[in-house]
């Protein structure tokens, strides 16, 4: 696998499919999931993974907390940025963690929608939870491009 934008999210964000397209700027609903690729639902899959409940089966612990500080455009063109999470998950316990994902928390895992995913290049992944807090630093080039 690599790191990947999800179709669906990409199509939304465009007008086309079932996806709400996202305002970044006013979204107070983006969350990150730690993800066992083993885990009920297996590894994330960019091109047919569209909803959360894709992927709620693999998830280690818990959701994070919302994103905050969320920007687009500031650190360079089409780039979406947020502030650091420190910590971002705490006491985090269970599976070796293989993936990290973004995904827009509606409450209901049928209606969260999928926006990428993380499984390379990611300091710290994989990770094997042991009871501590697990901080989330973006690069600083931004969280993605599109």
């Amino acid at each position: 696998m690599a790191n990947t934008i999800y179709t669906g999210f990409l199509n939304g964000q465009l007008g086309k499919g079932t996806y709400t397209p996202v305002d970044f700027d006013a979204a107070t609903d983006l969350k990150l999931a730690l993800i066992d690729n083993a885990g009920g639902d297996g590894a994330p899959d960019g091109a047919n993974d569209d909803y959360w409940d894709d992927q709620d089966g693999s998830l280690v612990d818990s959701l994070s907390t919302a994103l905050s500080s969320v920007t687009v455009g500031v650190v360079a063109a089409g780039v979406v940025d947020a502030a650091n999470m420190a910590p971002a998950f705490t006491t985090v316990s269970g599976a070796t963690v293989e993936s990290l994902v973004l995904l827009r928390d509606s409450g209901t895992p049928a209606t969260s929608q999928l926006i990428c995913f993380w499984d390379t290049g990611v300091t710290g992944i994989p990770l094997t939870p042991n009871g501590g807090d697990v901080n989330v630093d973006f690069n600083a080039s931004g969280i993605f491009k599109i």
